[in-house]
């Protein structure tokens, strides 16, 4: 017999956040934040919209920007690559 304590802690280190029951409860408990505000509370949602919209700017900043590092690849300042205009 073997312990497969360290297995089970490995396959569960690779799952992304909303596939875990924290993440499952958190999707959960915002879809029914989201559905009573809809529902009941929708000129204090209109009131807020163009903030919200205003916080999307840095949020798209802060997530979409993720892949830029310092380590691009074919950039016209890496020896071996040529500039446009360069002769061969």
């Amino acid at each position: 017999m073997h312990d497969h304590s360290q297995h089970d802690s490995e396959h569960q280190a690779r799952l992304p956040w909303y596939r875990t029951w924290i993440g499952l409860a958190g999707l959960g408990t915002g879809a029914a934040a989201a559905l009573y505000l809809s529902l009941y509370h929708v000129t204090h949602v209109l009131d807020v919209l163009p903030f919200l919209i205003l916080l999307l700017c840095p949020l798209m900043h802060l997530f979409m920007h993720g892949g830029h590092g310092s380590s691009h690849s074919g950039g016209p300042d890496e020896p071996g690559t040529p500039n446009k205009g360069d002769t061969p």
